[in-house]
């Protein structure tokens, strides 16, 4: 929580467990309530590890682009009713500490 506001941090994946980790390590865990990866139907161990990584994991049985994949993941985290909203991109470019904010 900031300032009792909850934080969620959605993840949308595919083929990301060679990056999925490392993102996940960069969450500042003592701020964020929940975080939720959607896996976009991935031919890789993304969804074992995510799993392995205690996240809020939900899978796509075929796959629905990014734009698909993204909307799963608000529509799972409106569920948990955050206050603020964190999407992270499992790239080498791209990490937690340059995700954006969603207030819904």
């Amino acid at each position: 929580m900031i300032n009792g506001k909850k934080v969620c941090v959605i993840m949308p994946a595919y083929n990301a467990e060679k990056t999925l980790k490392k993102t996940y390590d960069e969450i500042p865990k003592d701020i964020v309530d929940d975080v939720i990866l959607t896996d976009d139907a991935s031919q890789d161990e993304t969804v074992k590890l995510s799993q392995e990584l205690d996240i809020k994991t939900f899978v796509h049985t075929g796959n629905k682009g990014y734009g698909g994949n993204q909307k799963t993941c608000y529509q799972e985290a409106l569920k948990v009713v955050p206050t603020l909203l964190s999407c992270c991109i499992q790239t080498i470019n791209i990490t937690p500490n340059s995700s954006y904010l969603w207030h819904p």
